[in-house]
């Protein structure tokens, strides 16, 4: 029996999906499935959502719920993270000081101000977590789902001997986009994908193996519907040549050229139909109006019967990872791992996204050479930004904070030095509780 420990299962959906997903596998019908979060209420919603999926799909699977992250850990094979440091009322600082000084955010839960805040919040539950797996659980693997992923990741895998894959959906999320575009069937579709978390590359994208850009290209210029779907990556894939994974409002935030003015944040962040073209905090409003409807819209979705297509497998990649480490067939998937030559032209140790097989005996990240220069001059730029950050928290150092974010696109892009500094000093005083890490927080 594979013991899979949820760690942060109030994420209600989320854990119904990968739960789902995972008993999907004879290899893992009878799995031990442990739930940990530190909010009751959720918990329950939780346990209760898995129970239904167990019976439903008549799986010899076991339940637990705890409270107890040590409990969870405890003879753990395999430990699922997706936790939030701080509540809505904690984070929605990381968005509006940085609109009161001009630097206007989308999501900002992977770089910038916002992404290294929550970054810096965060790492101190993840060093726990990471710290408990080495006594209670040394030889399992964390598939972490908790954003910042590249700062969080490249934290852990330099501190630990702990196995950690970050994981997202970003890429596949991207190729299926891309292949409905051109009216391809995905299974017919192949490409490689490289880079950082939500600053990856598609390196080709082939249909039945032919490069298919020139279709994407044509399908941009010449559709309006496709290129409103995805201004701001249609943009930089005009610019620069290659697709960018994640969407538009999340990769207006990376780089210079969108957000710095309100007319441009007009044109290109407001305008357009995908479900994210990046709006102002528009992660945070979806948040605080579920922070008033969760309970009822759950209740609503323990009281609907689940049908055998509720518990067809889905699109992320944890179960599949799970199922080959216990024996079943390889998997190919887009991982977040320690930077070992496999992108030749992003800093080494760097955590970055590339292709990974998983398989019984372990991770084996495939070698994709370099990066195009156009991309990678703002990919890299991204990466030494996190990696300045990563040294920052792990030394405690809140000057490096400062420089980090100093070198951040868009931040540059709209202030001077001396308004960065005192944005960043704000935003360190907002945040002293949580930063236990720094002996100082004044820069």
């Amino acid at each position: 029996m594979t013991k899979i420990s949820f760690i942060g299962a109030g994420s209600l959906k989320f854990t119904f999906q990968l739960v789902r997903d995972i008993l999907t596998f004879p290899l893992l019908e009878d799995s031990d499935i442990c739930l940990m979060d530190r909010d009751a209420d959720r918990l329950d919603f939780s346990r209760q959502m898995v129970e239904k999926i167990i019976v439903a799909g008549n799986y010899p699977a076991k339940l637990t719920t705890t409270l107890s992250r040590e409990e969870a850990l405890d003879g753990a094979d395999v430990v699922l993270c997706t936790i939030l440091s701080g509540g809505v009322d904690t984070w929605r600082y990381d968005i509006e000081i940085p609109k009161k000084y001009g630097v206007d955010i989308n999501v900002g839960d992977t770089r910038g101000p916002s992404g290294i805040f929550r970054f810096l919040r965060t790492l101190p539950q993840m060093q726990e977590i990471i710290r408990d797996m080495e006594t209670l659980c040394p030889d399992a693997v964390m598939l972490n789902y908790t954003n910042p992923m590249a700062m969080l990741c490249g934290a852990l895998q330099r501190i630990s001997s702990i196995r950690v894959v970050g994981l997202c959906h970003s890429v596949q999320i991207t190729a299926k986009m891309l292949a409905r575009w051109i009216g391809a069937p995905i299974d017919e579709i192949s490409y490689t994908c490289a880079g950082i978390n939500h600053l990856a590359w598609f390196l080709d994208f082939k249909w039945k193996g032919v490069d298919a850009y020139p279709l994407i290209n044509e399908m941009v210029r010449k559709s309006p519907e496709i290129y409103k779907e995805e201004i701001v990556r249609n943009e930089m894939f005009l610019a620069l040549g290659y697709y960018v994974t994640e969407s538009s409002g999340h990769n207006s935030e990376y780089n210079w050229w969108f957000r710095k003015r309100p007319d441009l944040i007009k044109k290109y962040c407001t305008n357009g139909s995908g479900w994210n073209p990046g709006e102002y905090a528009f992660i945070l409003k979806e948040y605080l109006e579920t922070e008033k409807t969760w309970k009822e819209k759950e209740k609503a979705q323990l009281e609907k019967k689940l049908e055998a297509k509720d518990l067809q497998r889905g699109f992320e990649y944890a179960a599949s990872i799970i199922n080959s480490l216990k024996g079943g067939e390889p998997f190919l998937f887009n991982g977040n791992v320690p930077n070992k030559g496999f992108v030749s032209n992003l800093p080494v140790g760097a955590c970055v996204e590339v292709p990974v097989l998983v398989d019984q005996v372990g991770f084996h990240p495939v070698d994709v050479g370099s990066l195009p220069l156009q991309c990678a001059m703002l990919t890299n730029l991204n990466s030494c930004i996190e990696e300045m950050a990563i040294h920052a928290a792990l030394e405690g150092d809140p000057v490096k904070i400062f420089q980090a974010i100093a070198h951040d696109p868009l931040t540059a892009s709209v202030l001077s030095l001396a308004e960065i500094r005192e944005m960043t000093n704000e935003m360190f005083e907002q945040n002293h509780e949580y930063l236990t890490q720094f002996i100082h927080t004044k820069v």
